[in-house]
């Protein structure tokens, strides 16, 4: 699976503030929902029942929250870099500031682990981390993830 087919330039943002992780999830679940024409309050308590089971905070000062969500025909895909790091009961208990929102349809699992496994394969990288945290503009941050070999 290529970042590409699921993640677009206008899906990235960057120096996003937020004060707290449910914030962070409301923000960007009312982004995800204008971009798909999809209720927000879907997206966000998709992601909020994920988040319940254990945070997808997955270190290093990176989150991949992702869940299923209802209505939704492909994988979704945004990402932000945050203003300052906020708190995100990740594994390692480093504050947040790369956050990778993936939505996937609901139905079948096959694609929506591929997808996940693909972001983590990708935010592994410490070049690729280390191009989104220095970027200045969000062409270069897409850019980072989707086109740079890890």
């Amino acid at each position: 699976m290529i970042l590409s087919e699921f993640i677009k330039p206008e899906s990235v943002m960057i120096d996003l503030a937020a004060p707290s992780k449910n914030k962070l999830l409301a923000s960007l679940s009312e982004q995800a929902g204008l971009a798909l024409g999809l209720p927000v309050e879907d997206i966000y308590q998709a992601i909020h029942n994920r988040e319940k089971l254990g945070s997808t905070g997955v270190g290093d000062g990176i989150a991949i929250p992702h869940a299923p969500v209802p209505g939704l025909e492909v994988p979704f895909g945004m990402v932000a870099r945050l203003k300052k790091p906020v708190d995100f009961e990740s594994v390692d208990d480093v504050p947040v500031d790369i956050v990778c929102l993936l939505l996937m349809p609901g139905q079948g699992s096959s694609p929506y682990l591929n997808v996940l496994a693909c972001m983590a394969r990708k935010l592994r990288s410490p070049k690729v981390v280390k191009s989104i945290r220095v970027a200045v503009l969000p062409d270069q941050v897409y850019t980072a993830l989707c086109e740079e070999p890890a």
